[in-house]
């Protein structure tokens, strides 16, 4: 019987019919102005592009997004360029070392020309050079540029911390990364302490938490695939697993709930887990989330799928099965004999945590002669004043611990002790009468 209620509860069941769609673009064209697809192109005509862009970002009314107008010398000709970026999301320092200092002290910049000799750049010839290459190649002393050619492009890359160089005559944008935004440093994990093992928690920053994956998974076979979630906000979400361990059907059923996503934004890997769960009306968790870098690192080798998202600092981990809900990091780093003991007793706890005050409701109401008579005579004794039934008292009590839980998360820490000691006070007094 219980074996039998277990599995209805826990036992994996395929699904046949999915709540996934691929979105219709054709449909959103003409309902909202966020879903249209933007196929301006970058044109020849400097002005053109600066009007495009103080256009798309309001910059009469947006204070954080910068332009920085100027003049690159060539050939005797001053040729106009912008800079366009949002402050806060950049570095100042890599926009003046590595762009504004290479494009405006072109005197000290030298390149061969076709004979083999060097000359200054102001007196090369438009004819000689590819003005866009030499841009690309000698300009721009910037290890990661893109060279879009369509708004699409450039304007997520801008949004993400990039920089848009835009030069007269050139129908290219060039994207410089010069990323510089503020984000909180490695930090031991809140919610998941250990004694034995690592201290490290993941953080808000996608490409940290990438990072410490591969410093505890050196191998090559580890696959980082990127994709972007939400309408609006292109959250930047991280499918991670081990090739040749994982199973090639799990990852091509992760890829298919994550790309088929119709929402405008995604915030957390919370809210994440919200949308791709098999069952929504059950209440037991189908899929594990951890801040814990080592935790995951250990299911990858154990063929499963760890989800990152960019601002959250909680992964994904899928799929999940009863006994990771009862295992703790630690017990890898402990003796096998005495980690399976640990995981019994959490079992148990678990077990009783769900059962026991169901247990207690039926056997004080309906079934007496299983309690020994004395402990029966003093509940019977220290209820005589209490008005209210049983349950009424267990609901209140459950009530207590959930608004313990909450006033500690939300209150201030000064605040949260008294009332911690208070409630704790208020519950071992409805204990004892229990």
């Amino acid at each position: 019987m219980i074996i039998s209620v277990l599995n209805n509860i826990f036992k994996y069941k395929e699904k046949t019919d999915y709540e996934f769609s691929i979105p219709d673009v054709s449909n959103d064209l003409n309902q909202n102005e966020f879903y249209k697809i933007d196929e301006q192109l970058v044109s020849r005509d400097i002005n053109e592009n600066l009007d495009y862009l103080k256009s798309k970002y309001n910059m009469i009314i947006n204070s954080d997004i910068k332009k920085r107008e100027f003049c690159i010398n060539i050939n005797n000709k001053d040729i106009p360029a912008f800079l366009i970026y949002i402050d806060g999301m950049v570095s100042d320092q890599n926009i003046n070392e590595y762009i504004l200092k290479p494009l405006l002290l072109k005197n000290s910049i030298k390149m061969q020309n076709n004979y083999g000799t060097n000359q200054i750049l102001s007196t090369i010839s438009f004819k000689k050079i590819d003005i866009d290459e030499f841009f690309y190649s000698k300009l721009i002393p910037q290890n990661n540029v893109i060279r879009d050619k369509k708004f699409k492009e450039i304007i997520p890359k801008i949004n993400s911390g990039f920089c848009g160089l835009f030069v007269e005559g050139l129908e290219n944008c060039f994207c410089i990364e010069v990323k510089g935004y503020k984000f909180r440093n490695i930090e031991k994990p809140i919610t998941e302490s250990i004694v034995k093992g690592s201290h490290q928690g993941f953080v808000e920053n996608l490409r940290t938490n990438t990072s410490m994956l591969r410093r505890i998974i050196n191998t090559e076979k580890l696959i980082i695939e990127e994709t972007e979630v939400g309408n609006i906000s292109k959250t930047k979400v991280s499918i991670c697993y081990i090739n040749n361990i994982v199973n090639d059907d799990l990852i091509a059923e992760v890829r298919y709930r994550i790309n088929n996503l119709k929402t405008d934004y995604l915030l957390s890997s919370s809210q994440l887990e919200q949308f791709i769960i098999d069952n929504y009306n059950s209440s037991f968790p189908q899929i594990i989330s951890t801040e814990r870098p080592d935790k995951s690192a250990n299911y990858l080798f154990l063929g499963r799928v760890v989800v990152l998202v960019d601002g959250s600092p909680f992964a994904l981990v899928l799929p999940a099965v009863l006994i990771d809900f009862i295992t703790s990091p630690e017990d890898f780093n402990l003796n096998y004999k005495y980690a399976n003991f640990l995981r019994l007793l959490r079992l148990i706890a678990l077990i009783s945590a769900l059962l026991v005050p169901g247990l207690y409701i039926a056997i004080t109401t309906y079934h007496y002669e299983l309690i020994p008579s004395e402990l029966l005579y003093a509940i019977i004794d220290a209820r005589k004043a209490i008005p209210f039934p049983i349950i009424f008292e267990i609901l209140i009590m459950e009530l207590c611990f959930e608004l313990i839980q909450e006033a500690s998360i939300r209150a201030s820490s000064s605040f949260t002790t008294t009332i911690r000691n208070n409630w704790c006070t208020y519950i071992r007094r409805c204990c004892s009468i229990c």
